[in-house]
């Protein structure tokens, strides 16, 4: 016979989840174990102008993922590769990987690398839970990070009770208060296999306002095989 957690058990019956709960919750709908996803990212500058990425992104066990580009024609054949700590882009120009941080610009938009190669923020960031009053169907998720190497200082999630995690907006925060981004998640999908979630996600640049970047999932398969051995440096570019 099953034993279900605890934890299920209590939410099951009605319990208040806490931090801990709705964070790996919306770890779990955000980043599943492992996936190939195909996405698009539009960039909207200042001047009105915008530029599309197109890439597949390959998410392994544990904090692995690896992208390759294929559109736009400047960006084609570019990889970038996480592996733990460590981030590296792959230019083919130069036949070899260059080390990227963290917290650097993802293609010039108003995404970081993080946010696109990393979502482990129970692994990041110590939490807790509030209720918002203008928001009742939703909890707020208020995130401190656990070191200065995580993506950003201090977020507010809101996430959504019922499923729990799903997250509907965020606000990201530097060191010491300012509000850097923005983000809204939409239209959420079925993508199969028990995979729902948003395919859209909004990000506002909250210091340049005419800027803003939306990230959309075209597909995300969680059956894809995801071999460590297509995490690997010396991987890149075959």
């Amino acid at each position: 016979m099953t034993t279900l957690p605890l934890t299920f058990l209590a939410l099951a019956f009605g319990a208040e989840p806490t931090a801990l709960d709705a964070l790996k919750a919306y770890d779990a709908l955000m980043a599943p174990p492992h996936f190939k996803a195909v996405t698009k990212m539009t960039a909207h500058r200042d001047d009105g102008s915008t530029r599309e990425y197109r890439m597949t992104v390959l998410k392994g066990e544990g904090d692995k993922s690896r992208i390759w580009f294929s559109e736009p024609a400047a960006v084609r054949g570019q990889e970038m590769l996480r592996n733990g700590e460590n981030l590296w882009v792959y230019m083919p120009n130069l036949k070899r990987a260059l080390r990227l941080a963290s917290r650097e610009s993802f293609q010039g938009g108003d995404f970081n690398n993080a946010d696109i190669m990393r979502a482990d923020y129970a692994a990041d960031y110590d939490a807790t839970l509030e209720v918002d009053p203008s928001s009742p169907d939703t909890w707020l998720l208020k995130l401190k990070a656990k070191t200065k190497d995580a993506s950003y200082d201090s977020i507010k999630l809101w996430v959504q009770k019922a499923p729990l995690g799903m997250p509907v907006k965020g606000e990201y925060f530097t060191a010491s208060g300012k509000l850097l981004r923005s983000a809204k998640f939409s239209e959420v999908k079925d993508f199969g296999h028990g995979a729902t979630r948003p395919s859209l996600i909004t990000m506002r640049n909250e210091l340049a306002t005419q800027r803003f970047s939306e990230l959309v999932f075209d597909s995300l398969d969680v059956t894809a095989p995801a071999p460590d051995s297509k995490f690997a440096l010396a991987d890149l570019g075959r």
